[in-house]
């Protein structure tokens, strides 16, 4: 029986802590096992019989193992209806805010990362997409727009582009130094606003953008959808979301060397993803760069 599946696996504390924090975050081993101040031999023993149950999930990537409650099916059902019970147990509470702290810990060594590799940020990607014209490709789909967003726009060479041919342009980043390097660039032009802020959180009001770019950004994130829906939140109905992202491959150096979180995203999951945050694909294009690996071109539409 189902059922009986399900409470044997939740039957035991460390388990019963460890999907109150899956429910909300997902983490890698080394984030659990330091949360749960726990050896990883025990921590994965733990993963592996709530993976085996169906109550949560282990997403492969690379060399690494992310773990998280299940997105949907009867595992996910089984927890809807026991997560209420959850509440206002302190010792979830406590696990809550460690992992909290564990989230925030990786969001400032991201921010530290880029901070430090700001000034060779634009030489890197051209290692990596090679004759590609990225930004050509990307700008001759939102010209026209009278305001214009670059999340994640590093040190602002998308930005000048978008600026010729957009009214306004906001550029967001999570790095101060990239943000630094984006204000030398541009000298106080007016019409250029720079913003610091987690795509996840975006600085802008609702509907406060015609045009949207997400460019290799994504797999830096941990919950790439959320930033999706933000995009969204920011977007007039009907405005235009280019997303440039790496399919998904298995270039481990692209982890170790350019700070990608993600090694890629796949076709299916992205478009699942722009269905989910409000949008409707209109056309995708691939691109294949150097060191194996792909990029494609998403133009979608806010429903």
């Amino acid at each position: 029986m189902e059922i009986l599946k399900y409470c044997k696996a939740l039957a035991d504390e460390t388990r019963a802590r460890l999907v109150n924090v899956l429910l909300r975050f997902e983490l890698n081993v080394g984030e659990i096992v330091q949360l749960m101040e726990m050896g990883q031999s025990r921590i994965s023993r733990h993963l592996k019989i709530l993976a085996d149950s169906g109550l949560v999930e282990c997403r492969r990537d690379g060399l690494w193992a992310f773990y998280r409650a299940s997105d949907s099916g009867p595992g996910r059902n089984f927890l809807d209806g026991v997560a209420p019970v959850m509440e206002g147990e302190a010792v979830f509470g406590q696990d809550l805010a460690r992992a909290a702290k564990v989230i925030r810990e990786r969001m400032a060594q991201t921010r530290q990362f880029f901070d430090s590799i700001a000034d060779d940020w634009d030489r890197l990607n051209k290692e990596v997409l090679g004759s590609m014209d990225l930004r050509g490709e990307i700008v001759s789909r939102v010209s026209g727009c009278d305001v214009a967003a670059d999340l994640g726009c590093g040190t602002g060479e998308l930005l000048a582009l978008m600026a010729q041919k957009s009214r306004t342009v906001i550029g967001v980043d999570s790095s101060p130094k990239m943000l630094e390097l984006a204000e030398d660039r541009f000298h106080g032009d007016a019409r250029v606003s720079l913003r610091i802020g987690e795509l996840s959180f975006l600085p802008l009001r609702d509907w406060e953008a015609d045009c949207v770019v997400v460019s290799l950004v994504l797999h830096h994130l941990a919950r790439p959808l959320e930033a999706l829906v933000e995009a969204g939140r920011v977007l007039k109905t009907g405005g235009r979301l280019v997303v440039a992202e790496f399919d998904k491959h298995d270039n481990e150096v692209m982890r170790t060397e350019y700070g990608d979180r993600q090694l890629g995203i796949a076709n299916r999951e992205m478009r699942g993803w722009l269905e989910k945050a409000g949008f409707e694909v209109r056309e995708q294009t691939e691109y294949k760069v150097n060191m194996g690996l792909a990029v494609i071109l998403y133009e979608a539409v806010r429903l």
